[in-house]
């Protein structure tokens, strides 16, 4: 009973906080049309802490969408094109010589800001996205023998082009686990292309007012962390994610010849992360399966790695995700 009392202050807790919720997804339609999904996806990542990969063909307001979200939220914003002769330099920063004080001093780079948008990611080379991951994975950055923490709120929203792989470096698998979600935007229906054109011919987008502080974020995060998980949803995550790496045992025998690797324990805990966030943005104080199977694919699908034989027969890790979460015991 004193449970139940707990999980009904808590929904009262997260209707209060969760209000913001509807401003930044009005104000992202207001300048997005359609692209419903990738609104949410955005918001989960901001609750959780996460960084994003966003795929899609140019067009599809990537870049925009990261660029609203930025703009909604009082807080500092850089956009990073990575191209091939990009330097770790560009990104982080380095050490400048002063003559006037004749000593070196440090030029912060782009990436000291609350979002960053990597575009187009896979455009430069390796020891770049290596630089980025530092940031990324730390929060902080190393130039010269000196380290600097990166503001707070910090996420990386970086983008990449799936149709054009020459002149790319494909993200290694250990940079893309670093992306709490990987998103695959397409393309908007036919009315909303219509409701595009129509805006677009209008002339400029609507004026973006800030409706949220980068601490009332902050602030946010913290009562995400208090969204309840039960025991069965627990183990209803840690089922999915093993059914990854050996999904013979949940009856999957199709599955084991596809996958070369599953999930690592990353990927069990940005799924929880993730679910929790879902709940709250439906103005929830528990976690019930469908939030977990709502953000299934986009924590999963850079996650398994797919054998030749999966590659030869066209099956994407898409479809082995939709298999597993059909297939895995709902509590």
């Amino acid at each position: 009973m004193a449970e139940s009392i707990d999980i009904r202050e808590l929904n009262i807790l997260i209707e209060q906080k969760s209000s913001f919720v509807s401003g930044l997804t009005a104000g992202m339609n207001r300048v997005i049309v359609g692209q419903k999904h990738l609104v949410e996806t955005l918001l989960i990542g901001l609750l959780s802490d996460g960084h994003i990969l966003l795929e899609g063909v140019p067009g599809l307001a990537k870049t925009l969408a990261i660029k609203t979200l930025a703009q909604l939220i009082d807080s500092k914003y850089s956009r990073i094109q990575f191209t091939p002769d990009l330097l770790p330099a560009d990104v982080t920063g380095t050490m400048i010589y002063s003559q006037k004080d004749e000593k070196f001093q440090v030029k912060k780079g782009p990436v000291f800001a609350n979002f960053v948008l990597a575009d187009e990611i896979n455009r430069a080379p390796a020891k770049v996205q290596s630089a980025l991951l530092e940031a990324m994975q730390e929060h902080q950055v190393t130039i010269g023998s000196s380290t600097f923490d990166l503001p707070n709120p910090f996420l990386v929203m970086a983008t990449q082009n799936p149709i054009e792989q020459e002149g790319t470096y494909p993200l290694p698998e250990a940079q893309v686990d670093r992306f709490m979600l990987k998103v695959v935007i397409d393309y908007p229906t036919i009315e909303e292309e219509k409701l595009i054109i129509r805006e677009n011919l209008q002339g400029a987008l609507p004026e973006i007012t800030p409706v949220i502080s980068a601490d009332e974020i902050i602030n946010a995060r913290e009562v995400v962390r208090k969204v309840y998980i039960d025991e069965k949803i627990e183990q209803y995550i840690a089922d999915i994610v093993f059914a990854t790496r050996y999904p013979d045992k949940y009856g999957l025998q199709q599955l084991k010849d596809l996958i070369t690797f599953g999930g690592s324990p990353r990927a069990s805990i940005n799924l929880a992360k993730a679910s929790r966030a879902y709940a709250f943005i439906k103005r929830r104080g528990y976690v019930i399966p469908e939030d977990v199977r709502a953000v299934a694919h986009d924590v999963l699908r850079h996650r398994i790695g797919l054998s030749y034989e999966a590659e030869a027969t066209d099956v994407t890790s898409e479809e082995i995700v939709s298999d597993i979460i059909n297939k895995v015991e709902v509590p």
